[in-house]
């Protein structure tokens, strides 16, 4: 029965040309841990493996369209937000999350730079996201990088991240995975705080190119877990051993930052 559907997923994000990160990555990652994924595009990057060399916004109302197409007919179970780009498209999509997303679990992953150090998030609209999206958040899940712009402070050990996390809680989060991607050392850790406790999650650092939509790839992995029905410390834990067998097993496409190998789930077809 449709009522007894779970794993659909809406991904509010920019599309990325090469492939490696932003709807593409999302599209590939709920399908790989067995979800249904729809999109509404905020934007259309050119970009590869070395980087971003162009940014085209999409129209906010086809913006807005896509979302209410989408949520009248096929429905959500969750919703997943990257890429946003703009104060104006930080605003629209907070507001189409109050119309259309009540009650759903939102993964808020507040893209800003690209691998390469493109922007994807201009200076102004920081404060828009945090604003805007971080209450509406069921989940955020910055990098150090971004948790640093989003709480004035430098995130760079783990006590910052502990900092970050409770700052972030403040703000109107409902939980938050401070990833430690971007912190040195040879083990990543990524703490994941909600107002009742907090866990930390550890994994060997791989010392690899193929890093190219790791963050795009995590959002997405948790969001299709919560989707499924999964509890919010299960859906990271899965997500996180997903992306590190992804990483591990990547193709090695490309002459920068590598994609991931988002279908290592699947089974040959015969």
């Amino acid at each position: 029965m449709a009522s007894e559907t779970k794993g659909r997923v809406l991904i509010v994000a920019g599309s990325d040309s090469g492939g490696g990160a932003g709807i593409q990555a999302d599209l590939k990652t709920v399908t790989a841990l067995g979800g249904f994924a729809m999109t509404a595009v905020t934007a259309v990057t050119v970009q590869n493996t070395l980087g971003v060399t162009d940014v085209h916004p999409i129209p906010l109302a086809l913006v807005r369209a896509q979302i209410a197409a989408v949520t009248a007919d096929l429905g959500a179970d969750a919703w997943k937000t990257g890429m946003l780009g703009t104060i104006e498209a930080v605003e629209s999509v907070a507001a189409a999350i109050d119309a259309h997303a009540a009650g759903l679990p939102v993964v808020v992953d507040p893209v800003m730079v690209a691998k390469g150090g493109h922007r994807l998030l201009d200076e102004e609209a920081v404060a828009a996201v945090r604003v805007l999206m971080t209450p509406r958040a069921a989940l955020m899940t910055p990098n150090a990088p971004e948790a640093a712009s989003l709480v004035g402070f430098p995130v760079e050990d783990a006590a910052a991240q502990e900092r970050a996390g409770d700052a972030l809680l403040r703000l109107g989060a409902k939980a938050v995975l401070v990833k430690g991607g971007h912190i040195a050392g040879p083990v990543v850790r990524d703490l994941l705080v909600t107002p009742d406790q907090s866990h930390w999650f550890e994994s060997p650092r791989q010392h690899t190119r193929a890093t190219h939509g790791t963050g795009c790839t995590l959002a997405s992995a948790v969001a299709i877990g919560l989707a499924q029905g999964l509890g919010l410390a299960a859906a990271t834990d899965r997500a996180r051993r997903y992306v590190a067998e992804a990483i591990r097993l990547a193709p090695g496409f490309g002459a920068g930052h590598g994609p991931l190998a988002h279908g290592w789930t699947a089974k040959p077809f015969d």
